[in-house]
Order: C-alpha cells, then sequence, then structure tokens
C-alpha cells in the first residue's frame, strides 16, 4: 500500500483511462471505493461488489462500492464512504482514506467517477444492506487477482477490449477491471500474465 500511495500522484489521468472527463460542466460526480484490508488469515484483500441483477443499469456485474455524489457530501471520499455505508453496511470508523485517482469519465452514463482508495484499518463485517443494488459482497484475496490463471482480456460486441479477472466465480472487466489493472500495476504485484487470452462476451 506504502509503495502504492507513493506512485497514485505520479501519473496522469490518461494512464488509468482514455476516456477523461470533457471540459465544461453539468455532469454528476462519484465516487467509488476502492478498499483494501488484511483478511483473518493475513492475505490483503480487496472489497468488491456485485450489482444487483435487477438494476438497469450494468446488472449483475461486479463493481466497487459507490455512487453519485449528494449535496450534503463535503467531498467525494465522503460520497464514496456513504455509498459503502448505505450499500454493504461499512463502517466509516475504520477505514483511512489514502489518496484519490483522477476523476474518470464512463461514456455510457455520463457520469465522472472518481476513484478513492482506502485502507481497512479495522476489518468488520459487511454485508447486502441493499438488495435491489447489490446482490453479494466479495471479499477478494489480491493474491487471487494477480494470479496468471485468473487473468484474461474481453472483447465486447461493441468491439471494447480490455482487462478481465476471475474473482471466486464472477467476470470482473469493464471499468472495474481496468482499475484493477492499473492499481496493481502500481503497487508493483502484476505477475506476467497471458494477453493473447482473449474472450468474448456475450450481448
Amino acid at each position: 500500500m506504502d509503495e502504492l500511495i507513493d506512485r497514485v500522484g505520479t501519473v496522469p489521468g490518461e494512464w488509468f483511462s482514455r476516456f477523461l472527463p470533457p471540459e465544461g460542466g453539468g455532469r454528476r460526480e462519484s465516487a467509488v471505493l476502492m478498499l483494501f484490508g488484511v483478511a483473518h488469515d493475513g492475505r490483503t484483500e480487496v472489497v468488491l461488489t456485485e450489482r444487483s441483477h435487477s438494476m438497469r443499469s450494468h446488472p449483475g456485474q461486479v463493481s466497487f462500492p459507490g455512487g453519485g455524489r449528494e449535496p450534503g457530501d463535503p467531498d467525494l471520499a465522503a460520497t464514496a464512504l456513504r455509498e459503502a455505508h448505505e450499500e454493504i453496511g461499512l463502517e466509516r470508523a475504520g477505514v483511512e482514506v489514502v489518496a484519490q485517482l483522477p476523476a474518470l469519465h464512463i461514456p455510457v452514463s455520463g457520469y465522472d467517477v472518481t476513484p478513492v482508495l482506502a485502507w481497512w484499518q479495522r476489518p468488520a463485517p459487511v454485508w447486502v444492506r441493499q438488495p435491489e443494488e447489490v446482490a453479494q459482497v466479495l471479499r477478494v484475496p489480491v493474491d487471487h487477482l494477480v494470479d496468471p490463471r485468473r487473468r484474461f482480456l474481453v472483447r465486447h460486441p461493441s468491439g471494447f477490449v480490455g482487462p478481465a479477472f476471475d474473482a471466486e466465480g464472477l467476470l470482473v472487466w469493464g471499468f472495474t477491471g481496468g482499475l484493477l489493472d492499473k492499481v496493481l500495476d502500481l503497487a508493483g504485484l502484476t505477475q506476467e500474465w497471458d494477453r493473447g487470452d482473449v474472450r468474448d462476451l456475450s450481448a
């Protein structure tokens, strides 16, 4: 985590994604919480969620806890923490916000999303608190994510090709997969994996 924090401020937004917030305002801000901590077995883990399959946007996809900024949120870190509390019951007192990544633009939704990097100082139970938005909560060991056997590329029918992971039997790709790919690189954890393994996504 220390190495990751040191490097976050040295890379431009373009390194994380080719989709950066366009000029001009009017778009809704949002934030996601990239929460890392140490599990009971001593391994570092990251918290992910599987979105409800009844949601209108990105149903069933794996994501980070997060959502849109509300008027009462003093900053985007507060947005990420509030959303995580609402979605999975995360207690804010045990979480240390350590950095913010550059805001990234999601063309499909029009949102500008700021990833908030945090360290879980006092891990505690988390659960599905909003079943209308979250199907399940995942606490995925980082060593699973860097395992070359769990890494590949996916190709969307639109032509998009991006990094993907097998996390607890669920597919992690798109915005979440791209962020994990870059953050693991920054932390110096990435192992060589087969970038020739490209798997097609169904429409």
